[in-house]
């Protein structure tokens, strides 16, 4: 089938994809390339580095069992947690976290790199330069080919206008624009892409079915889920493409009955793709099947769905509420695409929801929905051509004003998850989040609420009072005179000691509304790792029941070993309490804090 509007260049929709295309050069080469950045920021890190470890391993280090040659890599990239993405098998073998379908999906931009590394003057290791630079380009030209595609699928129901106007909210409205010409080399836009593909595959085969299309169908069926387990439900696509009710169903039904070999060619060839994973783990393990998730897995029977779409640590909906729009435009499908996109997109959204890392690691939004984005720009679209019906023009005016906002929200928090450093990964809190949205700078103090979802806003406190001092001169136990912070003394968390006693507080409901408590610490060296970081703790109880904890971690708050006193208010809780208590942990941290001046008072 041809394109529509090919006969020439300047078609609305053409015209929307090349200023998507340019935005996304744009990002990828000049405002943030990630294969300059280093550690873990670098493209090929964290779990891309585990996507990738199959290449270097196979066909650089020989290596693909034992991977003797990745602590040297670690201590000369720092590309992630250790040998976080490999675990050690019973049978004593390494074996991959991820499977190897984004692997095969990089090789042709590796192959590249390889050549060219030692020519150029880089080391050909897999991690230098050309590697890094060459999976970064490699992943934009794909989210190009994608986007390409998404259009082509597009203009196949919806008139020019209403697909440029698509393009133009997905690329700069959505997180497709973070995982596309940012953290590219993820799987989600190669999903994207091959989701792109597999929908422009599906259409051709229904208007003229033959054996090369049955077999692209289950070639890209096949890849998806070798990159990705649970795109296994890609195959919903071109059983339910078209179908609008229950006699399209039977209708479907005669023609895989016609077409029963070309059926069965793409399930073979689909099988056989996902086969190369089975016969990797008996290489590596002498196991058909290995579960390489280990501890992680899915809640199926309750599935996080509240947190996936509207929390403030990823919240799909919070992030991107451009999509906002495409989920009231599943009310708004034609018949021919309800059902496909409809139960597609709701089993996507089940499958991500159920995932038990459900914030998916440093998750700008919910970054598994990304690939489900062909599916749910139908729904887009079917939206915009609601809007765009004659005789209610507020209906645009309204869009517009809605869209132009949710633009500035996608790219502000795009800027603030990398150059302006406002975005935490994986810590982001409601507070936080609303203290910081549309700021380009922001006080330190305002980092307290990453970890406390109290903050006193008052004018000025009244009727202060302390009720609590220590300043370790008098403890022996836990203590030091090496490098005290003020006086002789100061109390010494480190390895061994992993918390200072809890010391009670005498603090009672009729003293004020609020307790305030402040330290003096000095880190030695600083403490990187958020989960490690030493704790600020306070505490109420009702006999033996807690009743409230609040806490800081301190090495939010100093940029290295200077010396420093926080503070954090919390309210005294309005249930009876009989004990209120405060302590210090270093949360496993073996790094060394002096604490001095433990101090507590109360006020309204």
């Amino acid at each position: 089938m041809p394109e529509p509007g090919s006969d020439t260049f300047r078609t609305p929709s053409k015209i929307a994809f090349w200023l998507c295309a340019a935005l996304m050069a744009a990002t990828c080469l000049f405002y943030y390339p990630k294969w300059k950045q280093a550690n873990t920021e670098a493209t090929l890190s964290w779990d891309v580095s585990g996507y990738y470890l199959y290449l270097p391993a196979a066909l650089i280090y020989h290596d693909i069992r034992h991977l003797n040659w990745w602590e040297a890599v670690d201590a000369k990239y720092h590309p992630g947690p250790g040998m976080g993405q490999a675990f050690q098998h019973p049978s004593g073998n390494y074996v991959m976290k991820y499977p190897m379908g984004q692997a095969l999906q990089f090789l042709p931009w590796f192959a590249a790199a390889h050549l060219l590394a030692a020519p150029l003057g880089f080391p050909a290791d897999g991690f230098s330069l050309p590697y890094q630079a060459a999976i970064s380009w490699g992943s934009l030209l794909v989210a190009l080919l994608g986007l390409w595609f998404a259009r082509r699928n597009l203009l196949a129901f919806f008139p020019e206008r209403t697909v440029a106007a698509v393009l133009i909210c997905l690329v700069f409205g959505t997180n497709y624009l973070e995982y596309t010409a940012i953290t590219g080399a993820m799987t989600h836009n190669w999903l994207f892409t091959l989701y792109s593909l597999l929908i422009f595959t599906t259409m051709r085969f229904y208007e003229r079915p033959t054996a090369l299309r049955a077999a692209a169908i289950g070639l890209l069926v096949g890849w998806a889920t070798l990159t990705r387990p649970t795109e296994i439900i890609s195959a919903l696509i071109p059983l339910l493409w078209g179908i609008d009710g229950r006699s399209a169903f039977h209708t479907r039904l005669a023609f895989f009955k016609e077409h029963f070999r070309k059926m069965a060619l793409a399930v073979l060839v689909a099988g056989a793709v996902i086969f190369l994973q089975a016969l990797y783990w008996k290489f590596a393990s002498d196991d058909w099947v290995v579960y390489s998730y280990q501890d992680q897995g899915f809640s199926w029977l309750r599935p996080h769905l509240s947190d996936v779409l509207f929390s403030a640590r990823a919240g799909w909906l919070v992030y991107s509420p451009m999509m906002l729009f495409a989920v009231a435009g599943l009310f708004f499908l034609r018949a021919q695409l309800r059902w496909v996109v409809l139960i597609f997109c709701l089993v996507a959204l089940y499958i991500t929801a159920a995932w038990d890392i459900w914030w998916y690691g440093g998750s700008l939004g919910q970054r598994a929905m990304v690939q489900a984005y062909p599916l749910w720009v139908f729904a887009l679209a079917a939206f915009l051509e609601w809007v765009r019906k004659p005789g209610r023009p507020w209906k645009r005016w309204a869009f517009t004003l809605l869209a132009c906002v949710f633009i500035y929200i996608n790219l502000w928090w795009t800027h603030q998850a990398h150059r302006g450093g406002l975005f935490v990964s994986e810590q982001m809190t409601k507070r936080y989040m609303l203290k910081v949205l549309g700021r380009f700078e922001a006080q330190r103090d305002w980092l307290k609420l990453l970890d406390t979802k109290e903050e006193f806003k008052g004018a000025e406190r009244r009727e202060v009072r302390q009720v609590f001092s220590e300043d370790f001169e008098n403890a022996r136990n836990g203590t030091t005179d090496e490098a005290a912070i003020a006086g002789n003394r100061s109390f010494l968390l480190n390895n061994d000691t992993q918390f200072t006693p809890e010391y009670e507080v005498p603090v009672h409901a009729a003293d004020g509304d609020w307790v305030r408590v402040s330290l003096t610490f000095r880190c030695s060296p600083k403490e990187w790792d958020w989960w490690r970081m030493t704790q600020l703790i306070v505490r109420f109880r009702s006999g033996e029941r807690m009743l409230k904890e609040r806490m800081i971690r301190l090495q939010r708050h100093v940029d290295g070993e200077e010396t420093r006193t926080v503070f954090f208010d919390t309210r005294l809780p309005k249930e009876a309490f009989d004990r209120a208590g405060v302590l210090v942990w270093n949360a496993g941290s073996d790094k060394a804090v002096r604490l001095d001046d433990l101090r507590v008072e109360v006020f309204r």
